[in-house]
């Protein structure tokens, strides 16, 4: 029964991870969408700047959340077997919400 519990846990842990990748691909994508259209409308070549290196940081942010929800799902699964067993995996790195409500 143990090993069955280990199978589900590395299942949830690999479908959230998979849920963080996901979601830190799509904040990527709407940064460099947001950058296309602020250098579109802007006509000083600071502002340009100032665009890309908000895309930067908007992507750096992705990852980093990205990471630190892998890094809490891990540590959920080796906290699994203790308990009830009802942790929550998380793409957003905040406990207690379920993958895929968006912290709602």
């Amino acid at each position: 029964m143990q090993s069955g519990k280990n199978a589900a846990a590395s299942a949830k842990e690999t479908a959230a991870n998979v849920a963080a990748s996901a979601k830190a691909g799509m904040e990527k994508t709407k940064a460099s969408l947001q950058e296309k259209g602020e250098k579109m409308t802007a006509h000083d070549p600071m502002q340009k700047e100032m665009a890309r290196e908000k895309k930067e940081e908007r992507k750096h942010e992705a990852e980093y959340e990205k990471q630190a929800a892998k890094e809490h799902n891990a540590a959920q699964k080796q906290t699994t077997g203790i308990g009830t067993g009802t942790h929550s995996y998380t793409t957003t790195n905040v406990t207690g919400h379920r993958t895929g409500t968006g912290g709602i």
